[in-house]
């Protein structure tokens, strides 16, 4: 791990570049006898500044055929996530580009810059059949970057050009500015957007998530959506015991006011790397019920940090599990929700190449 004194990188989830599962060197302080390492302890450490590394990539969609994920296909026009949440289950894929899942998750951001071109050639291949993709399931395909790549507004303009169904994932206010792609698909029963919001206190969601949208952009974000005649949910996600699982009933409630049609939730999970770095924080900003925060998490987790298992890894198990989905539930009832999204509509799609040559004639 960098000798980077924990909390002082303002503005990021970890100030540690923690060691991926793939290593195969393992590097530790030494002391040479010179005071290296006092001067290393009180040496002025610089924020990292976010690097993007442009990625011409061979495909843009990705499949799956996982039982407890609603979607077989999707687009992630980003790799590693600026937003910087602590508790986010993609940061061990940095992993595999030999980065770590810690800092440089959230400060080596890789864009996928012919995501367009690509999903135009997949699209109008002659075997395709349209079936709905979600965008950013990984990671926020609104994150900072965004706004001057404009990756995922390509992607948009696409998808809604050949009319093709999709859903949209995100904690980010800046999908705001496509409302103008998002309102006719929403009117033609064409996209549906999950906004995730996390906490309402807005202290809190500086260390959870620290480079995402404060909480009252979020339900802002969420209203005008509603407004625009866009389907619009929240998702209270993750629950993480005695953190943010006390603000349940007041998160969704906000959500339901701001014209949120569902409410969808899933427990903090901790693969991999996650664990270790989630556990620094803990300690870090809430050393006075770490252990019962962990405790807790392993409850629902058959006491381990996390279960791979596709029939409970989203939502836990055993007792602690079983009571947050009551109160979901209470909630979803009281309230007259949805308990899915609507089936979008595919019938009206058509390749991107099959119009354009329609334009010739």
């Amino acid at each position: 791990m960098a000798r980077v004194p924990v909390g002082a990188l303002k503005g990021r989830g970890t100030a540690l570049r923690i060691a991926h599962r793939f290593e195969r060197d393992e590097r530790e302080d030494y002391d040479d006898g010179w005071g290296t390492l006092d001067q290393a302890a009180s040496e002025e450490h610089l924020p990292p500044a976010t690097q993007v590394i442009e990625e011409r990539v061979k495909s843009i969609l990705s499949t799956n055929d996982s039982p407890d994920i609603p979607f077989e296909q999707s687009i992630n026009p980003y790799r590693g996530c600026e937003h910087g949440c602590i508790y986010c289950y993609a940061r061990p894929t940095h992993s595999y580009l030999n980065l770590s899942p810690g800092l440089d998750f959230e400060t080596r951001i890789v864009a996928k810059v012919n995501a367009v071109q690509r999903l135009e050639e997949e699209l109008s291949r002659p075997g395709y059949r349209p079936r709905f993709i979600n965008v950013g399931a990984a990671t926020d395909a609104y994150q900072p970057v965004e706004r001057r790549l404009g990756i995922t507004r390509g992607v948009v303009e696409m998808l809604t050009r050949c009319e093709h169904p999709f859903s949209i994932v995100t904690k980010s206010s800046g999908i705001e500015r496509d409302l103008d792609l998002l309102a006719p698909a929403g009117q033609r029963n064409q996209v549906a957007i999950f906004i995730s919001i996390t906490t309402l206190d807005a202290q809190l969601s500086r260390i959870l998530e620290p480079r995402a949208a404060a909480p009252h952009r979020r339900l802002q974000a969420l209203r005008r959506l509603a407004e625009a005649g866009v389907p619009v949910s929240v998702n209270v996600a993750p629950v993480i015991p005695f953190i943010n699982e006390p603000e349940i009933e007041k998160i969704a409630e906000a959500a339901i006011a701001a014209g949120a049609r569902s409410v969808h939730w899933t427990v903090v999970r901790l693969p991999w790397e996650v664990a270790p770095l989630f556990r620094q924080w803990l300690q870090q900003h809430f050393p006075d019920r770490a252990g019962r925060v962990m405790a807790r998490i392993q409850d629902m987790r058959g006491g381990k940090d996390y279960e791979a298992d596709f029939a409970t890894r989203m939502k836990g198990h055993g007792p602690w599990a079983q009571l947050i989905r009551q109160r979901f539930e209470r909630l979803m009832q009281r309230n007259s929700l949805l308990r899915r999204v609507p089936e979008l509509d595919a019938s009206r799609f058509r390749p991107p190449r099959q119009m354009d040559q329609g334009r010739l004639f």
